[in-house]
């Protein structure tokens, strides 16, 4: 199996889990997820957002408000059925593509009105993770969107369940790039050892935790801490940018994206609201470079789906 860095369309297409793990962390610290809304209207009218981040060099698609049980995302061909959007996306991008569930917690369970609400399509539960396989994602994310109420132990138990049935066929992320409604988990305690060792416990292949400089008290030695206890339990871990900072100056990015490979980071996300839905694209462009130079930048964004 190759480094994802050098992986084309057609490598892609059909990988298994196992040589999707692999080909990751062959590529030593230089993979790049670019999360994206393809509920709402896309920058380009008539162009996903996801199809923009793959522009800019994004190797790997993140949907967030994807639901299972209502599949939308705008500016695809018309004509989709909706049961072939992650496919179709992905046939348009040549992109492994993955998608966000949230396991919210009944005891911290929020009702609010705003954008990020909760749906039941969205919910991290064994039937939603295996529609999302039968549908073409090969990579889901255990995470949590604002005032949601997802707590890091619903996150395992959630996990348990998705593992036992489709475990082997999914890469399952998991972990919080914000509190997520649950104040006593923010801030240095949104994240600790005992939280990744129950994550990997209950199966997780990577262990989200957020970029230094995103969360208060996440310094580039505490994120080391993390991924270095990932890394000895077994996982991989991918350091995320979830604070709207995805909408900050490139030189905030360069520093983000610099602070996270010291830190130890084998797969890099950046987050989707630059305004909403999407990273502004040239920090998606701008934290490639920084991670892996201009060769392999200009290289993904070249490389003909057709290969």
């Amino acid at each position: 199996m190759k480094r994802y860095l050098d992986c084309s369309a057609s490598d892609l297409a059909n990988i298994e889990k196992d040589d999707l793990i692999y080909a990751i962390r062959a590529s030593e610290g230089r993979i790049l997820v670019s999360e994206c809304i393809g509920a709402i209207p896309p920058l380009l009218n008539n162009i996903t957002n996801a199809e923009l981040a793959a522009s800019q060099g994004a190797d790997i698609l993140l949907l967030n408000l994807f639901d299972v049980s209502a599949p939308v995302i705008n500016g695809l061909p018309a004509g989709i059925d909706p049961q072939e959007t992650l496919r179709e996306l992905q046939r348009l991008t040549g992109r492994v593509i993955g998608v966000n569930l949230e396991a919210v917690d009944p005891a911290h369970a929020s009702q609010h009105d705003e954008f990020w609400q909760m749906t039941p399509g969205r919910a991290a539960t064994a039937d939603n993770a295996r529609k999302l396989y039968e549908m073409g994602a090969r990579i889901v994310v255990l995470t949590g969107n604002p005032n949601n109420g997802v707590s890091n132990q619903a996150i395992a138990e959630s996990l348990n369940l998705i593992r036992a049935q489709v475990g082997d066929k999914l890469v399952l992320i998991t972990g919080k790039m914000h509190g997520a409604g649950i104040v006593r988990e923010s801030g240095s305690a949104l994240l600790t050892e005992q939280d990744i060792a129950l994550f990997i416990d209950n199966g997780a292949d990577v262990v989200l935790v957020p970029a230094p400089g995103t969360i208060p008290g996440m310094t580039v030695e505490r994120v080391a801490a993390l991924i270095d206890f990932t890394h000895q339990r077994g996982a991989l871990a991918m350091t995320a940018i979830g604070t709207s900072q995805e909408g900050a100056d490139r030189e905030t990015i360069r520093q983000m994206a610099l602070m996270s490979k010291m830190a130890g980071a084998d797969i890099h996300h950046i987050g989707d609201t630059g305004y909403a839905g999407l990273a502004l694209p040239e920090n998606i462009f701008t934290y490639s470079v920084a991670i892996r130079g201009v060769r392999h930048t200009y290289s993904r964004m070249a490389r003909s789906i057709n290969r």
